[in-house]
């Protein structure tokens, strides 16, 4: 009989560290005890358990010490919904619902097992199979700390947070290939009062996503949310609010962050029936590039795009946003692009500087909308040609560029028109904007 202590080692229940043995009855043996004697730290010692399902519980705290790998079981049958979830929510590995003060700590790593789950391997893309697992899933959670540790090979979504209350996530590494889609870093989704400070991740898809989706209605809004001294990579967008806003996104400020070699750099992308407002994008270093089509983005270090995801949505308005000390390297430029100018109101660059260069072997010269009104009919729909614009302004209401500058690489292509293009903004102020040798 294992008496009420401070930590809960694993091995003590039985769990084997060779990599082969599914070790989630064993581990989930260990949580269950912590919580029933009133919580204290669940410790996964130095080895490699993998394991399918595991549940945390309230005042439980999972630490990997330095050495210890904690594998996702690459058999889908392992990793199950756990009875009891009221959403039905996608498998996924570790979970919580309804829980408080709940933390993962730690120098160890968290394994995804994504490789596991991928159908076919093409050059710039994987095809994977429609059931694979959710590295993390965090549902209605107060205080959740998730710190130091180690994450890499999500197969989805890596670290999903719905609902939750009082978040602090630092310090983590987050390492996702980058051709495995919908391998998300974090996903935000309709919760309050977040911090994210300190973290390095490269994604697959969004590094850092904010969303309120529709099915967790329950949950309500987003607001009160900080993101700040992170390096990010991404495959898609580096930072991303959107698409899927059904619920207010509100509050929010990224800070003090530098993206490279991602195909999108600061991402608005607004698509379904609620309001995006008071938003601060600061003090960034972004390089942004081309990439396969398959890949939502055109290399675009900012993105404000307000634009229904098909012909039965309606959509909402993004407004009060502000991007302040911002240098960016791209193959594209800025585009702000409002459905109608009243869905996109009050957005302020101040000393934004676009550097435009061509490097990579990917073609340009085109505008990507996905999603929007017939993009899921196929790949080209929602990207045309367009010619490129260091600032592309379209369809919005009460627009400022302040102090803001371009300049030009060498090997100019043809399609880099100019620095500026305006069409139907309503309210336009620009100050000071410089034009490096157009």
């Amino acid at each position: 009989m294992i008496t009420a202590r401070e930590t809960y080692p694993i091995t003590e229940f039985g769990a084997v560290p060779d990599g082969e043995t599914n070790n989630a009855v064993y581990i989930q043996e260990a949580i269950d005890a912590c919580a029933a004697d009133g919580g204290g730290t669940v410790v996964v010692p130095p080895g490699t358990f993998l394991s399918g399902k595991i549940r945390l519980l309230s005042r439980v705290e999972l630490h990997l010490e330095q050495g210890a790998t904690l594998l996702c079981s690459g058999d889908i049958d392992d990793i199950h919904p756990p009875e009891g979830y009221r959403h039905g929510i996608e498998s996924a590995f570790i979970c919580a619902e309804d829980g408080e003060d709940i933390a993962i700590t730690g120098k160890g790593v968290i394994d995804g097992n994504g490789r596991a789950y991928v159908a076919e391997r093409l050059p710039h893309i994987y095809v994977m199979p429609e059931k694979r697992p959710i590295t993390f899933y965090i549902g209605g959670c107060k205080r959740v700390t998730i710190t130091d540790i180690t994450i890499r090979d999500g197969a989805n979504w890596t670290l999903w947070l719905v609902g939750c209350e009082d978040v602090l996530i630092q310090g983590i590494r987050m390492y996702n290939d980058l051709k495995l889609p919908n391998s998300d870093g974090i996903d935000i989704d309709r919760c309050r009062n977040v911090h994210i400070t300190n973290c390095h991740i490269e994604a697959g898809d969004d590094a850092i996503v904010l969303k309120t989706m529709r099915r967790f209605e329950r949950y309500g809004h987003s607001e009160n949310i900080i993101v700040s001294g992170c390096t990010l990579k991404s495959t898609s967008s580096a930072i991303c609010i959107g698409c899927e806003i059904a619920a207010p996104v509100r509050n929010v400020i990224f800070d003090s962050c530098i993206i490279s070699s991602s195909h999108r750099g600061l991402s608005i992308n607004h698509s379904f029936e609620a309001n995006i407002e008071n938003v601060l994008f600061s003090n960034m270093f972004i390089e942004t590039r081309l990439f396969h089509d398959r890949w939502w983005g055109r290399g675009e270090p900012i993105y404000v795009k307000v634009l229904p995801w098909t012909e039965k949505d309606d959509v909402g308005q993004t407004k009060n946003v502000r991007f302040q000390n911002i240098r960016a390297r791209s193959e594209n430029g800025v585009l702000v692009h409002g459905f109608r100018p009243e869905n996109l109101q009050g957005i302020e660059f101040e000393n934004v500087h676009i550097e435009m260069a061509k490097w990579s072997k990917w073609p340009g010269g085109m505008l990507d909308l996905r999603p929007c009104p017939g993009a899921m009919d196929g790949y080209e729909a929602g990207v045309r040609e367009h010619p490129t614009y260091a600032f592309l302004l379209q369809n919005a209401k009460g627009v400022t560029l302040r102090n803001c500058g371009v300049s030009w690489g060498p090997d100019r292509p043809d399609y880099f028109k100019g620095a500026l293009s305006i069409e139907n903004i309503q309210g336009l102020v620009l100050e000071g904007f410089r034009d490096g040798g157009a």
